[in-house]
């Protein structure tokens, strides 16, 4: 399906993206912890009203 240096550049691609998107993160994470602060609850909420989705859809299909 791929050859042998497509699979190597797409891990070496990989691998490279992975360390690039760290390095970012780590450089604003003092930003995030700043402007982002409470957005946890949005997560959760937002779970929260997926998991109440599925009971009315389970509810109502009985």
């Amino acid at each position: 399906m791929f050859s042998t240096g497509q699979l190597i550049f797409g891990l070496l691609f990989f691998i490279a993206f992975v360390i690039a998107m760290f390095f970012a993160y780590k450089k604003d994470a003092q930003l995030h912890q700043l402007f982002y602060k409470g957005n946890y609850k949005i997560l959760v909420g937002f779970l929260l009203f997926i998991g109440l989705l599925f009971a009315i859809k389970i509810f109502f299909k009985r």
